[in-house]
Formats: C-alpha cells, structure tokens, sequence
C-alpha cells in the first residue's frame, strides 16, 4: 500500500459491514476525503468502490475510523473472484458452526422449558443448575456471538448504531437478566424468577444460520460476472523466436502474434493475419450464428473458435480487452444505486436508534401498566422488539435485485452503466431511434442502375472513379462492379467535390458522379432524368446522377437496407407501450420510406448533431421520458441528453461513452430486452421493498406486544430471532428468481 494518490477508481474488501447503516456511514466518510469523486458500498458482496485521485491509505483510515475494515483488492479480478469465493465458503463453514453451537445449546434448553415449564429460579440447587447453564450460555454469546457484541461496541464507539448495536442489546439484556435472576432471585418477585438463556442461545443460533443461508444464497447472485470470468483464458500460444510457446496471458504484449485452434477460446482482443474460421461470439454479442473470421478481421477475447486455425496479432490485451472492459462495466453497474434506493438508505440511516427507542418506551409502558409479572414481560418485549427490527432485509432488498439483474443483462448483451438507467428504461414514454446503422445495416448497397446505354459499361466506369473515395456511397458502387467481376481502370484528377460529389478522368473520359447540385455546377441538364431519379428517391433510394464527358448517361440508386429483425423489434417495443420516432441525417424521402416500411409513427429527417439533441430537449420539454437508440459519432450528444441513451455495441466509442445502456448487439431487440430486465427488476426491487416495510412494519408493533390483549400471548424472543433471520434470506431468494429471466424474444 502507499501513500501516493492513486487514479481510477479502487476497490475494497470490506469487513464488519451488515446493514444499509454501515454503507451509509462508510460512504460518508470515504467521500470527505479529498479527490473521492462517489464512493459506493456494495452490500451484497461486501466491497467499497471508490473513484476519483485518493490516498489508498487514507481510504483504508477512513473506513477505520468509521469502524470496519478495508483492504484494498490489487490481485486479477480471476483472482478477487477466487478469493472471495474461498473467504465465503469459510464464512458458511464458521456460521455453521455457530449455528450448530448456539443450537445445541438453545435447543434442548427450549424444549426442558416447553416439557417441564420449570424454568425458575427459587431454591439454592436451581440456582447452581442455571448458574452452570448461564456459563454454557455466556460461551455461546462469546464464541458464537461475539461479533456482535465488537460490532456493537464499535459501533458505539463511532457514535453509531447497527444490527450488531440491536443483536447485542437483546442477547445481552436477556443473558443479564438471567444471571440477575440466578445470583439474586430474591430481589425479584416470585413471578419474575424466569431465565431467558434459551433465548440468548436460540437467537444467536438461529441468525447464524439464517446469514449462513444468506451467504450462499448470496454467492448465486454473481453468477453472470463467474460466466463472464469463465470465458478469460489462462494461457496463450504465442510465436516467439520462430516457436510457438503457452505463456500465461499477463505475459502477452500487444503486438505479439497467437496461434489459436478449432475449440479454444481467443486470449485476447486482435486481428486475423492468416488463416480461417468460425467464432461463437455469443457470450459477447447475444448473436447465436458464428461469424466468418478471415484476414484482417477482429477478433474479441472470450469468444469461442470453431472449426479452423487462425494466427493472429494482439491488439489489446490485459484490462483493455473488451471481455474485461465488460467485466468492469458490470462490476461498476452492480455497486451502483438505483433512485428508488433512496427512501430505504434514508429510513435505514434512522432505524436502528429509532428502533432502540420503541423497545426502550414499550419496555416502560409494560413495566409501569402491563399485567404481573411486569419485569418479565418487560425484557421479553425489550428483547423481542431489538431482535425483530434488524433492518437487514431493508438493506438488502435494492443490491441484491442490481446485482443479479445487472449481471442477467450481461448475458443477454445489455450492458447497464448505472442503476439509474436500470430504473429509467421501464419508465420511457418515447423512444427516438437514429436510422443508419440502427434500423438499416449501415452498409448502403447499389440497388438500381437506369443508364441510356450499356449498364455495365457506366458503372466500370463510375466504380473506377470512385475507388479514390471513401464515402459509404462509393464503397457500394465499387462493390457492386466487383461482384460483377468488371475491370476497373485507375481514375486520374481525381477530386472530391463536398456536399456535390467526384469527378475525374478515366481512360480519356471525364467522368462526373453527383447529386443534382453537382450536375448544375458543371452546366448540365437534368433533363428526363430528373424525373427518373424522382421515382427512385419516392422508393427510399439515394439517388445519384453520372455524366460522361459533358452529357449525362445515367442515374445511380443506393440504399441502405433496412435490418432483418427491426419490424419485429419495433413490434415488441409498441406492445411495451413506447412511441417510435426517426431521427436521422438523411434524406426525408429514404426516412419516411423505412418508417412506412416498419410502421414507426414520426419522422425527423435531415439533422445535423445539434438538431437530434434539441429534438430529445424538446420531447422532454413536453414531460416526456425520452430513449435515443444510435450507433454514431453525431449520435453522442443526443444520447448524452435522453432520459437513457443506448448505444449499438458496433457502433462508434463516442456513441458507447456517451450512452447509459451499450447493446452487444445490432439489433433493436437489445433495447426491448433491456427495457423487460429493466421492468422485471424495478419489480423484484420493489417486492422486496414491500416485504421488508410490511415485515418491520407488523412485526415491531406484534413484538411490542398489541396483540396481548386479543391472544394474551407475547411474542417470544427466540420466534423474533427466527423472523429476523429468514426476513434476509427471503430477499435474497426472491431476488435470485431474476437468474431465471428470459426476455420475450427467446420466448
């Protein structure tokens, strides 16, 4: 560790941390240290997520200060995951063995009360029977339960108050109790001369095995993040010196060239230079079909090569390959908050000494009116309601649904940045969805050639010109003239005209390649082809004129093809009850042309950037939750202004950046997943939410003794301790059912 500020963000183990409480006190006092930009505590696994320069050391103090443990994770996130996983399978072990303990004890304690009900204390040989059992006991609360009590003193220390303050306080008043009983019975009326160290014992016993429920449970909720983790290889074959060696991956350099064969995993990000295959991208993209690898193209670490062998330069390796980008990306979403949070952070932060309150006046109230034995029902009031009140299961509900659905999201390829786009995308009323690349291929193709003479000959012509430039448009003429296998010859003066188009020479013949403001430039009628390039723009072409040596011969069509999956993904996205909207740079004509064709209800043609921000300001202007859904550069800043941006994972990395929601997929179908695990989580989170208000809600009252009167039964510490227990445990399970989410798609 040092003492150097340290850039990016940094994670902690934490130690000590059982309740939404000691997150709230954890991450005020990290974010006043200098150069913390949002530290954010993980509930659910236990860990402390700081970013912005800090002080290592001054985190690791901070924490300290506040009462827990931090120690900063500096291993590979394979091994983090190994350790953690090592470190909850001896926490189990260790509540276990609590739990066992505790039980064996409380248990045949309970059941004497329950057979013989002679669990007083009134003569000199019972006094020295429970004096004994008030040792057995006091083992338990120091072997089993002693952490509580170190919790609760530092807690206490730190003027504070946690679960540990509430276990410890009920555990140690009832054991008090009863050792009083037993030392001094006469101080006490003959109906009060009743020992709690079955309590004591039962409750300690039972948490311990409701947390040791809970950390398993718990362990199921990365799974996504351990799939994730899987696809990372150990090794690599790597060409050194003319020989290919395995090296371990940390010892791969960008630059180094790979062998890979049929039924490894790729080790690293890189581009094919000989060879090739097929390669399940599934895990990364959600596309089921293996994609042709051939030279020059990209390769993703984690995915899976199929049938041929491929050699390979890396390109990016270690923290900077896509696979562990992801990883990151889903770590960082699993510890964010969602805004519904904020209500049971808030109430949370309160409960704990309002809890202690309530205990302490019900105490009173039936210590002063309640029915004889008042000192008896006194502690087993004060008793019940400290153990009931444990606001675990309120701490619990949010992180626990995040992670879990976070991590779904991964493995459907949706990557959710934060927990606030997680909770906005079921909320949008509109989505606005840019049109090349998103609802069309992004790859215009020629579509129609209408010349006054050989087809054929027009287009060697203007495909030879067009090899000089890089315009989408020219890409689809060249292609189509190599498809048809036509010879092209090398253009001279070439020059690329902007906003007009190209002209050049080819073989003698000055060729020009443009819209119509081109043809006007140069003095050219358009003549009958205007009104045959009309036919084509109505047709949702992009239409372009092509003269030779001052005459026009012909019109070019190119259009984008519309995406195979869009009008079903369209489909989906109304039945989620959201209003479709185009925005895009082109043409009106080839806009309206795809949205007549997928039936999306308004179009917004011939943007430039500023103009798809204003438009998303404006739609919000009117209250509604807006979704912008592009793929480009001019993409960013209406995707940096929309209630929840998603960004096409092919797509461009300033459109990626500046998105809440990255689609591993080119497809809209992305986006209608995203906003079904959106809406299945906000449900998990608030069922959650709703058991942990009803649960504290009821039982405070119920332990406080309002149903005395009706029954003329207290509820007994040790069935509050069970119910605090498994109160944790139901969330935990409950959120776990979102491992079972499958989007309608797959349905």
């Amino acid at each position: 560790m040092t003492k150097e500020q340290q850039s990016g963000p940094r994670l902690f183990r934490l130690s000590g941390v059982n309740c939404a409480g000691c997150t709230n006190k954890i991450e005020a006092a990290v974010n006043a240290l200098p150069g913390a930009s949002g530290a954010r505590v993980n509930l659910a696994d236990k860990t402390l997520l700081i970013q912005g320069n800090v002080n290592v050391e001054s985190c690791v103090e901070a924490v300290r200060q506040a009462g827990y443990g931090a120690e900063l994770l500096q291993s590979s996130e394979r091994q983090q995951r190994a350790e953690q996983r090592e470190q909850e399978q001896r926490h189990y072990r260790q509540l276990l063995w609590r739990s066992t303990f505790a039980l064996g004890v409380g248990v045949p304690l309970m059941a004497w009360g329950l057979i013989t009900d002679n669990v007083s204390v009134n003569t000199p040989a019972e006094q020295l029977v429970w004096g004994g059992m008030g040792l057995i006991t006091l083992a338990v609360l120091v072997f089993c339960g002693g952490h509580f009590f170190s919790g609760a003193w530092k807690a206490l220390r730190h003027h504070n108050a946690t679960m540990d303050t509430l276990v410890a306080l009920g555990t140690g008043t009832a054991w008090l109790f009863s050792m009083m009983v037993v030392l001094v019975p006469h101080l006490l009326p003959e109906a009060a001369r009743h020992v709690y160290f079955e309590a004591s014992a039962m409750i300690i016993g039972l948490i311990s095995l409701g947390q040791a429920l809970e950390v398993r449970a718990r362990g199921r909720t990365s799974a996504a993040v351990e799939k994730l983790l899987e696809l990372q290889d150990s090794s690599a074959r790597v060409l050194r010196d003319g020989r290919e060696v395995d090296l371990p991956i940390e010892q791969v350099q960008a630059g180094d060239q790979l062998r890979v064969r049929p039924g490894e995993k790729i080790p690293v990000d890189g581009v094919v230079l000989e060879g090739s295959s097929l390669v399940d991208e599934a895990m990364l993209t959600g596309e089921p079909v293996p994609v042709k690898k051939v030279e020059g193209a990209s390769l993703a670490a984690g995915t899976l090569n199929k049938n041929g062998s491929l050699l390979f330069r890396a390109e990016k390796v270690g923290a900077d390959t896509r696979l562990a980008q992801i990883i990151e990306m889903v770590k960082n979403a699993q510890s964010s908050r969602v805004p519904i949070a904020r209500l049971a952070d808030k109430i949370s932060s309160i409960f704990v000494p309002v809890v202690m309150i309530i205990a302490v006046v019900a105490a009173l109230v039936w210590f002063n009116l309640g029915p004889e034995p008042r000192v008896a029902h006194m502690l087993v009031v004060l008793t019940s309601v400290l153990i009931i009140a444990c606001p675990c299961a309120l701490g619990l509900a949010t992180p626990m649904s995040v992670m879990v659905g976070v991590g779904k999201g991964a493995e459907h390829g949706v990557l959710v940045r934060n927990g606030k786009a997680l909770q906005q995308s079921c909320t949008l009323d509109v989505l606005v969805v840019d049109k090349t690349g998103t609802l069309t291929e992004g790859a215009p193709r020629l579509t129609d050639i209408d010349s006054d003479g050989d087809s054929d000959e027009l287009l060697q012509q203007v495909a030879s010109l067009e090899q000089g430039s890089e315009h989408p448009l020219a890409e689809a003429v060249v292609t189509a003239a190599q498809d048809k296998q036509l010879h092209l010859e090398r253009p001279t003066h070439f020059e690329a005209i902007n906003a007009h188009g190209v002209s050049g020479v080819v073989r003698g013949n000055k060729v020009l390649l443009g819209n119509n403001k081109l043809m006007a430039k140069e003095g050219l009628s358009l003549g009958p082809w205007q009104e045959r390039a009309a036919k084509l723009a109505e047709a949702g072409r992009t239409v372009i004129y092509a003269a030779v040596d001052g005459k026009i011969k012909g019109v070019i069509a190119v259009a984008d093809p519309i995406r195979e999956d869009a009008e079903a993904a369209i489909i989906r996205l109304k039945n989620l009850g959201l209003r479709i909207e185009i925005l895009t740079g082109d043409n009106r004509a080839s806009a309206e042309a795809v949205a007549e064709r997928l039936g999306i209800d308004r179009v917004h043609a011939e943007l430039l950037p500023e103009d798809k921000e204003r438009i998303v300001a404006e739609l919000q202007g009117k209250g509604e939750r807006v979704g912008m859904v592009g793929d480009g550069i001019n993409d960013a800043p209406a995707l940096a202004r929309a209630d929840v941006g998603f960004a096409i994972g092919a797509g461009t990395d300033v459109a990626i950046e500046s998105a809440d929601v990255t689609l591993m997929r080119s497809s809209l179908h992305g986006v209608a997943n995203a906003i079904e695990l959106s809406r299945a989580t906000l449900r998990n989170i608030k069922q959650n939410l709703f058991g942990a208000f009803i649960y504290n809600s009821l039982g405070i009252p119920i332990a406080a003794g309002v149903l005395y009167p009706v029954t003329g039964l207290l509820l007994s510490p040790v069935i509050a301790g069970a119910a605090m227990a498994f109160s944790s445990l139901t969330v935990v399970t409950n959120a776990n059912r979102l491992r079972f989410f499958k989007p309608s798609e797959t349905h």
